[in-house]
C-alpha cells in the first residue's frame, strides 16, 4: 500500500528532515588498535639511502625540481595512500625539510596511514579477516582523526594542517614519519582530498560529515591557490588514479581562469606519474575512448591534456618503495 501525504508527516517529524531512515551507529561495537592484527610496523619504514641504479626520468624531473625551487615555482607532490604504506616517509620528509616540495596532496586513506603510523608504530588491517567478522574499520583510536577534524571545522582549519597539527604537538611516539606533521612544522600545506564514505573514519559514530566537507574544501582551495605558481614547476603524481587527476583538473582551470585575466598563463610546466601500470612508448597521445585505458585518468589528464599548451609530461611504472628513493637519490646527487 502506497505511504499517504500524512504517513510521510509522521515520518518527516520522527527523522528530521529526510523521508528516510539512517543506521544507528550507536550499535556499533568499536574496538582498540591493540586489538588489531596489523599488517604494516615500523619495520616497513625504508631507511634514507641512495639508490643503486636511477633512471634518467628521475635525473630529469630532480633538475627540474630544483630549478623551480630556485624560481619560487610550484613543486607539488600529489599521492595515493599506498605512497605512505611503502614505507617512503623519510625520503618525502627529507624533502621537504630542504625545500624541495611546496605542497602535498593526499587521500583520506593517506591521513589514517599516517596517524596509526605515528601513533601507534602500525597501520594497515587485513580486509579479509576483519571483514568477515564485522570488525573492518572499527578501531576507537583511529576515531580521534574525526575530533581533531571536527575541531578543524570550528576553527576555519584545513584537514591535513590539523591533523598534523595535532600530530606535531601531541603525544605521538614516532611523529618523526609523519609526512602530515613536517607539513605543519615546515608551513608546507599538506591537503587531504576525502571521499565521504570511502575511509574508515566514516563508519565511526564521532564522525561529522560537515566537518569533513568544510575542512577538506579548504584543503582543497589551499591546493589551488599553491597551484597558482605551477608556470615552470613540476607537479608529480605517485599511485592516485582518481583523486589526484580529478583535483588537479578542477583546480588547474580555476588558476588559468584568473591569469588569463591577469594577463599570464600557467601553461609551461613538467608533470610526472608514477604508477604500476604498462602505458606504451606514446603515451603523450590520448588512449582511444573505446579502450580500458581510456579511464586511467592519469594518462589522459595529466600527461596528456594538461600540458598540450607548452608543458611536458613523464611517466614510469614501478613500485613506491623504489620510484620515491630514486627521485629522492637524484635529487641529493645535484
Amino acid at each position: 500500500m502506497q505511504s499517504t501525504v500524512s504517513d510521510k508527516k509522521t515520518v518527516f517529524q520522527k527523522y528530521g528532515n529526510s523521508q528516510y531512515i539512517c543506521f544507528d551507529r550507536s550499535k556499533l561495537g568499536i574496538r582498540s588498535l591493540k586489538e588489531r592484527i596489523h599488517d604494516l610496523g615500523l619495520s616497513n619504514i625504508l631507511p634514507l639511502q641512495n639508490s643503486t641504479n636511477i633512471h634518467p626520468v628521475f635525473h630529469t624531473i630532480g633538475a627540474r625540481a630544483a630549478y623551480s625551487r630556485l624560481q619560487n615555482n610550484a613543486v607539488i607532490l600529489m599521492m595515493g595512500a599506498h605512497v605512505i604504506r611503502s614505507g617512503v616517509q623519510r625520503f618525502i620528509i627529507d624533502l621537504m625539510e630542504k625545500g624541495y616540495i611546496s605542497c602535498i596532496a593526499m587521500n583520506g586513506a593517506g591521513v589514517i596511514h599516517d596517524f596509526e603510523f605515528s601513533f601507534v608504530g602500525a597501520t594497515t588491517e587485513n580486509v579479509r579477516h576483519y571483514i568477515q567478522k564485522g570488525q573492518f574499520g572499527l578501531w576507537h583510536e583511529t576515531g580521534k582523526i574525526n575530533d581533531i577534524v571536527s575541531d578543524a571545522a570550528k576553527r576555519n582549519l584545513g584537514l591535513g594542517e590539523a591533523v598534523g597539527m595535532a600530530i606535531e604537538e601531541g603525544d605521538f611516539p614516532n611523529k618523526d614519519i609523519s609526512i602530515l606533521a613536517a607539513g605543519y612544522r615546515l608551513g608546507i600545506p599538506v591537503t587531504v582530498h576525502v571521499g565521504i564514505g570511502y575511509d574508515i573514519v566514516f563508519e565511526l559514530p564521532n564522525c561529522d560529515g560537515s566537518a569533513y566537507g568544510s575542512t577538506s574544501y579548504r584543503d582543497f582551495l589551499i591546493y589551488t591557490k599553491v597551484l597558482e605558481s605551477l608556470e615552470g614547476g613540476v607537479l608529480m603524481n605517485f599511485g592516485s588514479a582518481v583523486m589526484a587527476p580529478e583535483i588537479f583538473l578542477k583546480a588547474l582551470s580555476m588558476v588559468r581562469n584568473t591569469a588569463k585575466q591577469e594577463g599570464r598563463q600557467i601553461a609551461k610546466f613538467t608533470t610526472l606519474v608514477c604508477d604500476l601500470i604498462s602505458l606504451p612508448g606514446d603515451f603523450h597521445r590520448e588512449p582511444e575512448k573505446n579502450t580500458p585505458a581510456y579511464y586511467f585518468r592519469p594518462w589522459k589528464t595529466i600527461l596528456v591534456r594538461t600540458v598540450l599548451d607548452g608543458g611536458e609530461s613523464f611517466y614510469f611504472q614501478g613500485k613506491h618503495a623504489e620510484t620515491i628513493p630514486q627521485l629522492w637519490s637524484a635529487i641529493s646527487s645535484l
